[in-house]
């Protein structure tokens, strides 16, 4: 028997690596050693594996730079329509194998790296990463950046360049611990400083009325330094650009104003300046509002929208003296995309830009603001809403205060003329909340200063139209649009489970594919082939071997490799309902107990995610997950048919690494919650199958794949509105389901906590008595669903035809598509697969 390949080995086969000509491993061999040998002349005589991973970034980096040139210099001639992107997080993970697979560099890279006796997986772990974002939204940036890059759109990721990120969390004593993120402390080799494009950002102050117009004065100044991120399109020779602002004290900061012996501590003050961009509010799904919050909001917004500003009137084509001075064309030219409110600031900035500073009258102000911004709904949670209280915006923003007084002013007369004497729907509609202390509903904002709304899934923008904007639909029904999220293929199949995409190219539907994902389809003609359903089988299990190794050496704990794999990673919330799958692995340990020789479908459990640090209930949720896991796993009656891992520090890396490993993949909120999810999008290309609500974009996976490829359980949102109006009754149900009620008394006598019977009380107290999300009406459904996946489980060929249908039905979740229905049906512009000329082409 020959032997088996070593994952070196394997790699090179993969043809959707790219080719590695021998030239090609040459070059890259000699410039590894040129940046290894700067490195060291610096520093040191010997290597560490961090000096050999900042010599593989630089040398792919390098790779880069030529085509980053180029494709700016092919914008500046000509002149497309750019979309500016703006969002308060970007979570991009790591950065280094990305870039290969997306210029065709990785199986040359790796080759070079193993003829230079190195492992090219250890280095890339040496890398941080970039965890600018909290979940889905930050995700979701990061994934569009890739598309519009693969596109050939003329696109800017802006956002913050937090020095600290999403913390790195520790289970302590099963209690989640947090650990800054220091992500930037051995450097980024991926950003450039441009100090040369730095801006000043205006606080404060107050405002001056003039006959000749309008003044922002006394205003404190904190400077707004941009570092830029190349984004590279896929093999296309496209690198558009993500530009994170850093904020800087000026030099003048407070030194203008000390007296003796106060130097010291104006030098020392310059920090509050710079906390700006210090740190990442880690709240997914919940509004603080804070004035550090606030100031991050509007830095963001004032530094990009000068830029843009910039950018428009100095582009080459139309003569900067006649045409570029003249703003009206702006939205022929800009569109600006709001990844949710946090960036609203930027319709009264833009305002407050072409009335104060470009002297525009309103009304063309007001059309051009309209025409350029359109607005991305990521919740309908109302606690998740943001409602900024007007004196902190009296204090902070002044002049933008007395903007959005006015956009108020002749929105409501709008809507007075429309429907006189319905003052409650003035009240409604209002962007000015008057109940209690009077806040700004940056939400109403958003609506009325956008051309364009959307929701993120089918069923959200229904909800949308039907409920939170019910009245603003009614008024401007063109308005509102849906866009369903999507997921880059590069990242979340080529780049984390090769072996997939491999299979996948084998069966001659092409490597095509991963530019146009509807391509999987074909992949149904051959959902009867033994030999595909044999090699999708094997590749599941190659994946879940090298996660069980990784779990062995990080966590120490053996599993076993031939149990299923039940995954739900996402953050922490009630409303994701991670108490339900505690209920149901309650469920299956009784079971288990009771009858200790049935002939059980062995699970592996595993639960991952952050808390809000202030979010007490989920932190309770963590603790009772990691109680439930040292009852089950010390049981020797149970043994490895039942296992129960939390998956610590969950983030973009390690969801590269379980996601392909997974067999089911728990999507399990609340009907009329999950405005969509992508995680959900991820487990279906990688081969694992969804047990799921009819909630987000599972709707349209069930319609994709179909219904009967899905295990779709509980209330659809009718059923949740119905309950609402009847009024759900926990205790019903509690005493109708004997299992339910022998595991909420487990959890609330003290079972999971021998020590500290009451432990649980508050979790137990919610579920009876105040439970918004209906964990209890679900039980029942749940656990009937679950008993089908076991059955199924124990199928392999049944279970793998069932993954052929998933994953041939995912080509509408690839974010490519998203990103062209943005494009056409929002900001006007037209998607190209075209490449360009690389740097070594003659133009």
């Amino acid at each position: 028997m020959s032997k088996p390949l070593t994952d070196q080995e394997k790699r090179k086969q993969i043809s959707v690596r790219g080719l590695a000509g021998v030239e090609n491993v040459a070059d890259l061999k000699t410039n590894f050693n040129r940046h290894l040998h700067f490195t060291l002349v610096k520093d040191r005589n010997v290597a560490t594996k961090r000096d050999y991973y900042f010599a593989l970034a630089h040398t792919v980096r390098d790779h880069l730079v030529g085509r980053w040139i180029r494709t700016q210099q092919h914008y500046y001639e000509k002149d497309p329509k750019r979309v500016y992107y703006l969002s308060l997080e970007f979570y991009m993970g790591r950065t280094l194998q990305n870039t290969m697979v997306n210029l065709a560099l990785e199986n040359a890279c790796d080759e070079a790296i193993y003829q230079l006796g190195l492992d090219m997986e250890e280095l890339q772990d040496m890398e941080e990463d970039a965890g600018l974002g909290n979940g889905g939204l930050g995700r979701l940036a990061a994934c569009f950046l890739d598309s519009m890059a693969t596109l050939g759109l003329a696109a800017y990721g802006y956002g913050i360049r937090y020095e600290f990120g999403i913390f790195n969390q520790k289970i302590v004593n099963g209690w989640q611990a947090e650990e800054a993120d220091d992500w930037l402390r051995y450097g980024n080799p991926w950003e450039k400083a441009r100090p040369e494009y730095m801006r000043p950002v205006h606080f404060y102050g107050r405002v001056e009325h003039h006959p000749d117009g309008v003044k922002w004065v006394d205003t404190q100044v904190v400077l707004a330094l941009p570092y830029d991120t190349p984004v590279p399109g896929y093999r296309n020779n496209i690198v558009n650009t993500m530009r994170l602002w850093s904020a800087k004290a000026p030099c003048e900061f407070h030194l203008k104003d000390f007296n003796v012996g106060g130097y010291i501590q104006a030098v020392l003050d310059k920090n509050l300046a710079e906390n700006i961009s210090r740190v990442l509010y880690p709240n997914d799904n919940f509004f603080e509002g804070k004035e550090l919050r606030l100031k991050q909001e509007y830095f963001v917004v004032a530094a990009t929208l000068q830029d843009i500003i910039r950018r428009f009137k100095a582009s080459k084509f139309g003569s900067t003296e006649v045409v570029r001075m003249d703003l009206t064309t702006l939205p022929d030219k800009v569109a600006i995309q709001l990844n949710d409110t946090h960036p609203a600031m930027a319709i009264p900035e833009l305002m407050r830009i072409l009335v104060d500073d470009e002297k525009l009258s309103w009304d063309t102000a007001w059309d051009i603001t309209v025409r350029t911004c359109a607005y991305t709904n990521h919740t309908v949670l109302p606690e998740a809403l943001e409602r900024w209280p007007i004196d902190l915006f009296q204090n902070l923003l002044p002049r933008h205060l007395e903007i959005i007084y006015e956009i108020n002013r002749r929105h409501l007369e709008r809507i007075t003329a429309l429907y006189p004497g319905d003052y409650d729907r003035l009240r409604r509609m209002s962007l000015i909340e008057e109940c209690g202390q009077k806040k700004i509903n940056m939400a109403h904002l958003c609506i009325v200063g956008s051309h364009a709304v959307n929701g993120v899934a089918q069923i959200h923008s229904d909800i949308i139209k039907d409920t939170v904007f019910k009245d603003f639909y009614e008024v401007d029904p063109q308005k509102f649009q849906n866009k369903t999220n999507g997921i880059t293929p590069r990242r979340w199949l080529v780049m984390c489970n090769p072996g997939l995409a491999e299979v996948i190219a084998e069966v001659k539907i092409g490597e095509d594919y991963i530019r146009d994902l509807s391509q999987l389809k074909n992949l149904l003609k051959f959902v009867d082939d033994d030999a595909l359903i044999r090699d999708i089988a094997k590749v599941k299990q190659e994946n879940k071997l090298k996660f069980a190794v990784h779990l062995e050496e990080q966590y120490k704990v053996k599993i076993n490799p031939n149990s299923m794999f039940d995954v739900q990673v996402k953050r922490i919330h009630e409303y994701k309902r991670q108490l339900l799958n505690c209920l149901h692995i309650i469920t299956l340990y009784n079971r288990i107990k009771k009858e200790p020789n049935k002939a059980w479908t062995p699970r592996t459990i595993m639960i991952g995610g952050k808390a809000a640090p202030g979010y007490h209930t989920a932190k309770m949720i963590i603790k009772l997950i990691t109680a439930i896991g040292e009852v089950v796993n010390n049981d020797s009656v149970v043994g490895d048919r039942l296992k129960v891992i939390y998956l610590e520090n969950y983030r973009v890396t390690l969801a590269e690494k379980v996601i392909p490993a997974s067999d089911l993949s728990e999507q399990i909120s609340t009907a009329g919650t999950e405005a969509s999810g992508t995680g959900n999008m991820k487990f279906m290309l990688n081969g694992a199958l969804t047990i799921g609500t009819m909630d987000g974009a599972n709707v349209e996976m069930a319609e994709e794949a179909g219904e009967e490829n899905l295990f779709i359980f509980g209330m659809r949102v009718k059923d949740v509105e119905a309950l609402d109006q009847k009024g759900y009754d926990a205790m019903e149900y509690y005493n109708r389901i004997p299992e339910l009620k022998q595991v909420m008394d487990q959890i609330s006598g003290g079972f999971f906590s021998p020590g500290e019977p009451d432990l649980f009380k508050d979790i137990v107290k919610m579920l009876m008595h105040h439970d918004r999300f209906k964990v209890f009406a679900d039980y029942e459904d749940y656990i009937k669903c679950q008993e089908k996946v076991s059955a199924l489980y124990k199928n392999t060929k049944e279970w793998t035809k069932m993954v052929i249908h998933n994953i041939a039905g995912c080509g509408k979740f690839s974010s490519d598509r998203t990103i062209a229905q943005y494009a056409r049906e929002i900001w006007g512009m037209e998607p190209s697969l075209e490449k360009i000329a690389a740097p070594d082409d003659p133009r």
